[in-house]
């Protein structure tokens, strides 16, 4: 995997220098860590893109799948082995052991019908995880559509023959709040050139960012509400 991709999704330390989506990023990469166990055998990657956490899984198999989209074909990152419709995934019934997707069906305008087909192909038993935002600006416009509570996700999971094992919700109340100031405040840095970036990044962001996250560690638990975070990460299985 490309180092600036793998740096991207999972931050490292240092990434709070330069990395304005460094909260949200490692929450949502810790949580994946956390449940990557539940992916195994023959894998799906529901909507791929760069494959980002293929190395966190013990897969036999591991197929990335994505659909095609204006925004796609200008991605060189993408590392799609097959292309579907946006209907119909092109494999037999119960042919995956477990299906993973990660911010994806914010992008998917007919959850129904695709909920049903990861149903279709996912063995009886298997496992499906993904992620998604609930806390997000609109990203790879226009096709960004929607963003799910957790009541929904609950609703489209039993509605499609889908038994919930386990759920998260990544980030607390103050750590939302507070990436979506950094993010608001890097909109306002030089960009070019690339030392002028993280040189401002790290006098302006750096310090407020770091605070922060030590505040979040500290503050009184009534103040970390769970009905505002960043992302949802729900692990189903097939019944």
């Amino acid at each position: 995997m490309d180092n600036k991709v793998k740096e991207a999704f999972m931050p490292k330390w240092h990434s709070v220098f330069y990395n304005p989506f460094y909260i949200i990023r490692t929450r949502l990469s810790s949580a994946i860590k956390r449940n990557a166990h539940y992916i195994k055998g023959t894998t799906l990657d529901f909507g791929c893109g760069s494959k980002p956490y293929v190395n966190l899984f013990k897969s036999d198999k591991y197929i990335g799948l994505d659909y095609e989209t204006e925004v796609s074909k200008k991605n060189d990152q993408l590392s799609a082995d097959v292309f579907y419709d946006g209907k119909h995934i092109p494999f037999d019934d119960n042919y995956f052991d477990s299906v993973f997707s990660s911010e994806v069906i914010e992008h998917v305008f007919n959850p129904d019908e695709i909920f049903a087909e990861i149903n279709r192909v996912l063995k009886p038993g298997g496992y499906f995880m993904f992620t998604c935002p609930f806390f997000w600006p609109e990203h790879e416009q226009p096709y960004d559509y929607v963003r799910y509570t957790s009541f929904a996700l609950r609703h489209l999971m039993e509605k499609h023959g889908m038994e919930i094992v386990k759920y998260e919700k990544t980030g607390s109340y103050f750590e939302s709040i507070l990436q979506g100031i950094i993010l608001y405040a890097y909109y306002f840095i030089p960009h070019k050139p690339k030392i002028l970036e993280v040189l401002f990044f790290s006098i302006f962001i750096t310090p407020f960012l770091l605070i922060g996250l030590a505040l979040a560690r500290v503050l009184p638990k009534k103040i970390k509400r769970s009905d505002y975070y960043l992302n949802n990460v729900m692990i189903a299985r097939k019944k």
